[in-house]
């Protein structure tokens, strides 16, 4: 699924052609997604001058005169710029009409993903209000990782990847950054230094900034607005490689399940 590296690659490609324009209408070809789209969404919309695109976690924020339109992608949704003449296709569910003549259209295909309206600040919303910092924020780094982990028993790619303590560090990028700061993802969290979780939130503002500079990873469905895929999963040195050896040391890559989620360290680089 989009993960905040592809978010904040969709984010980039959408805020500059988005800025200034006026929301000339909204077609909703099917609102049955996570959550079933306002059916007068269209109405709120309509005449709406867009402010700013921001993201927060893995919501786009498209902010506008009167509140916040929120898209989540989901699983498998992508936003492109389009024309008019544009054939529809059977996974397009939501077109925003931009006066310009351009429309920004929303595909998914397995229908996870969500189109929300906020009035007012989008931090006001349920799904926002307790979300922890931004993992490439100035008031995320290694002392609020320790504070954040000193009671956890739980392990720690279980919580880099719990939104209340950071947000947007997905199954992907958790097992990466743990990677590059020699940690394996089933030590207790609890049992980290303090240096230990300083090069740890320095690894994973490194590998969601690279990721982000490569336009994110496509594993199954994601591109960008233009329809370009991301490459970051030609950098990945555990992700995806069980058994394959490490890139560093040789020692075979090893997968395991933690939480529902698969998990690829290598053994001697991140020793238990």
């Amino acid at each position: 699924m989009p993960e905040l590296p592809e978010v904040e690659t969709t984010r980039r490609g959408i805020q500059n052609q988005l800025t200034g324009e006026r929301i000339s209408a909204l077609v909703v070809r099917n609102p049955s997604l996570r959550w079933p789209i306002d059916p007068g969404l269209g109405a709120i919309l309509c005449g709406q001058r867009i402010l700013e695109v921001g993201r927060r976690a893995k919501y786009l924020l498209i902010e506008c005169e009167q509140g916040t339109l929120i898209i989540h992608l989901g699983m498998s949704g992508s936003l492109r710029f389009v024309t008019p003449a544009t054939a529809v296709e059977k996974h397009d569910h939501v077109d925003l009409i931009l006066g310009s003549g351009q429309i920004l259209r929303y595909r998914d295909p397995r229908r996870f993903g969500a189109v929300l309206w906020q009035y007012g600040p989008a931090t006001l919303h349920t799904l926002l209000a307790k979300l922890g910092p931004e993992p490439l924020a100035d008031d995320f780094d290694g002392a609020t990782l320790f504070r954040a982990t000193r009671k956890r028993s739980s392990a720690i790619k279980l919580v880099i990847m719990d939104n209340h303590v950071v947000v947007g560090v997905g199954n992907i990028y958790a097992n990466e950054a743990l990677f590059h700061a020699g940690i394996a993802p089933t030590r207790p969290a609890a049992s980290l230094t303090e240096t230990e979780c300083a090069t740890l939130a320095a690894e994973i503002k490194a590998v969601l900034t690279r990721a982000i500079a490569a336009g994110g990873s496509t594993l199954r469905d994601f591109v960008d607005a233009i329809g370009k895929p991301g490459y970051f999963q030609q950098s990945y040195f555990v992700y995806g490689r069980s058994e394959q050896p490490c890139l560093r040391c040789g020692s075979p890559i090893r997968q395991i399940r933690q939480g529902q989620r698969s998990s690829f360290f290598c053994p001697h680089c991140q020793p238990c």
